[in-house]
């Protein structure tokens, strides 16, 4: 079972995706917070894979506990992030505090389950109507000039390279896949040698790694 955390301040909100979530046979929401400290509390006091995280929130908002969660490493629940909009300027503060998705509160039942399970098997998951333009806010806040590259990125082969490439370009493993004419098979194994060989988590921090080293031109 995927057990669940959901943090928002909405009662119905919560009510809602509870209802959603429960009714999956391998998801199980085990807790919920109404702020962003009692959801740092309730993943020190229980077993959690996955928190859904509202940003804006009375007190310590959601970007704030999103870093304290994800500050303990590994063996921290995941956080996804939900938001009303897509144009939210706290989202890219939140994926740099250690998110590892976000999506749309007015997303579709189907998607918020598929992506609850995604970043629970450790793939991070953006809302395709919005994964362009945060990469483009990738681009415009990145370092100027980019930080060094470090050592690790060395040791990526050339297809590795071109696949975080693509990743930070924001294509999906279907689009990646059709881009180097190889399977979806393949591109997800390429996709994990370089999060391991870049000590990375997800694919969202990859698109932060990428434009942070200068890897893609803006």
């Amino acid at each position: 079972m995927i057990k669940i955390l959901l943090a928002d301040d909405q009662m119905l909100v919560r009510t809602g995706l509870r209802m959603i979530l429960d009714g999956e046979p391998d998801l199980e929401v085990v807790g919920e917070a109404g702020d962003g400290a009692a959801a740092v509390r309730e993943t020190e006091r229980r077993p959690v894979d996955v928190v859904l995280m509202d940003i804006r929130m009375p007190g310590t908002d959601g970007i704030e506990a999103t870093r304290r969660i994800t500050a303990r490493g590994d063996g921290a629940p995941s956080v996804l992030v939900l938001t009303t909009y897509d144009a939210d300027e706290y989202v890219f503060q939140a994926l740099r505090a250690g998110a590892a998705g976000f999506l749309l509160k007015h997303t579709s039942p189907e998607l918020l389950v598929q992506a609850v399970r995604a970043v629970a098997a450790g793939e991070g998951l953006i809302a395709p109507s919005v994964t362009r333009r945060l990469i483009s806010e990738f681009a415009r806040t990145a370092p100027t000039p980019p930080r060094a590259a470090p050592d690790e990125l060395a040791s990526l082969t050339m297809r590795e390279r071109e696949v975080l490439d693509l990743l930070a370009s924001g294509l999906s493993n279907a689009e990646i896949a059709a881009a180097l004419v190889v399977s979806e098979a393949t591109v997800k194994t390429h996709v994990g040698r370089v999060l391991t060989k870049l000590g990375i988590r997800d694919r969202v921090q990859a698109v932060i790694y990428a434009y942070e080293h200068g890897l893609v031109p803006r």
